[in-house]
């Protein structure tokens, strides 16, 4: 009976070993790791609605045409700019950080939108030719040419010369992205301090990091938060 019991005892001492060494394991490489945020970081910043929003107020000066602000994202689909967010830890909690948006990607995501839109735009132009009852040829090509014929230029430089901002400067966005310094975490909150010669900013967020995602959101329910994926 004593030997059996001592039998017990050991395999529970055993158990408990082995559940130790695997949640210390786990502790040591996965749950540490998540804490420690040094990496090349890349968000895709979706710019679809400020595109769409900007268009749409362009086009409602054209009479008899109608379009939705979800048709007009339809045409605007996958618009996105990149933000790129180094960061290297230099001790528990803390470290350095740059960031910056990419200007190719805002040239990039700019030239897609304008594409875009001019899409939206010669639809919009052959409805209301044929409202007016036009009857030549409303393909694409034909529409192509009477932009050109009409404005002197494609439809797109016409749209880039003498349409809207589809999307804000790229000196906007950087004032608001760019910038590099150092950054604490504490608590499930990043701050991040950043000196430019001139002046110190400083910007706080709360993050949450899953593996090879890290969000960073003002907001603690994490509405809408910016997404960043491990490179």
């Amino acid at each position: 009976m004593k030997r059996n019991l001592k039998t017990i005892i050991r395999t529970i001492l055993l158990l408990f070993l082995i559940t130790s060494t695997a949640l210390l394991t786990y502790l040591h490489f996965f749950a540490a790791d998540d804490k420690n945020l040094s990496g090349v970081w890349i968000a895709k910043q979706d710019m679809t609605n400020q595109a769409a929003v900007t268009a749409l107020n362009w086009l409602q000066d054209m009479e008899a045409v109608s379009i939705s602000l979800e048709e007009m994202e339809q045409y605007m689909q996958g618009l996105t700019i990149e933000v790129n967010l180094t960061m290297e830890q230099t001790a528990r909690s803390e470290g350095t950080f740059q960031c910056n948006i990419l200007p190719e990607s805002y040239e990039t995501c700019n030239q897609a939108a304008y594409e875009a839109f001019a899409v939206a735009f010669q639809d919009l132009l052959t409805e209301r030719l044929r409202m007016a009852g036009y009857t030549g040829s409303t393909d694409k090509e034909a529409i192509e040419q009477l932009v050109t014929e009409t404005f002197g230029m494609s439809t797109v430089s016409y749209l880039m010369s003498c349409g809207p901002k589809l999307l804000p400067p790229l000196e906007d966005l950087q004032a608001q992205y760019d910038g590099s310094g150092t950054y604490q975490t504490k608590d499930g909150i990043l701050t991040r301090q950043s000196d430019d010669g001139w002046q110190v900013t400083t910007k706080t967020e709360y993050y949450l990091r899953k593996s090879s995602t890290l969000l960073l959101s003002e907001d603690a329910g994490y509405e809408r938060p910016a997404i960043y994926r491990l490179q």
